[in-house]
């Protein structure tokens, strides 16, 4: 069996702020390097051998403070980016129009044709997610890596594990720096391949942050 761990980043400014960021980025805040911190003290006892991260400065900068507890270092895969949102990306959730917020809405809501202008489609982002998960398979007999990635990029991840179309409504919270698992596995009581085992814990975490008190 092979167990992945699946750690979202740290709170960013634009978190706090409600601003779409997509592919765009923004730093953390001091409260996400912190949840870094506390996630990383989680990540160390879990034995982790390896640390691959999404190639976006929020993920890398919370993959670099948990490769440091963890001594380890990082490896970036851009699959694991966060979904492309398009000509939204960068802009404050209260400043969309009525249509720009149909857009937004159109990727949580379960619309298979969902798509932002010029972004990504929910099955597209599914596609490159699924194949920066199938290539952990690839890595050394009794590895256990650690993904750090994005909200809806995990969460689309995690969802179509369970058998949900990559479309399907968003009712899946991943908070800051909370933890997930999918094992790999062959089971007489699961379907084989890859399983949830947990999902958005965030037990190691001692405060929420801004963008899901606002929510």
């Amino acid at each position: 069996m092979v167990q992945v761990y699946l750690v979202r980043h740290g709170e960013t400014l634009w978190n706090a702020e409600r601003r779409l960021q997509g592919q765009s980025n923004s730093a953390l805040t001091e409260h996400g390097e912190h949840q870094a911190r506390l996630v990383a003290r989680r990540a160390k006892e879990l034995n982790i051998t390896h640390i691959i991260s999404s190639d976006l400065g929020r993920t890398q900068q919370t993959a670099e403070i948990i490769a440091a507890a963890c001594g380890l270092t990082v490896t970036l895969d851009p699959r694991l980016r966060e979904l492309d949102m398009g000509v939204l990306e960068r802009r404050l959730m209260d400043s969309l129009t009525v249509e720009e917020e149909d857009w937004r809405r159109s990727l949580v809501n379960g619309s298979p044709d969902g798509r932002i202008p010029e972004g990504e489609s929910m099955l597209e982002l599914s596609n490159r997610m699924h194949g920066a998960l199938n290539a952990c398979l690839e890595l050394p007999a009794g590895s256990r890596p650690l993904l750090v990635g994005h909200g809806m990029a995990l969460g689309c991840l995690i969802s179509t594990i369970l058998g949900l179309p990559a479309w399907s409504e968003r009712r899946l919270r991943l908070r800051n720096c909370s933890i997930s698992r999918i094992d790999y596995q062959e089971s007489s009581w699961l379907a084989s391949g890859w399983v949830v085992e947990t999902a958005g814990d965030i037990a190691h975490l001692d405060a929420p942050a801004l963008d899901e008190i606002q929510r």
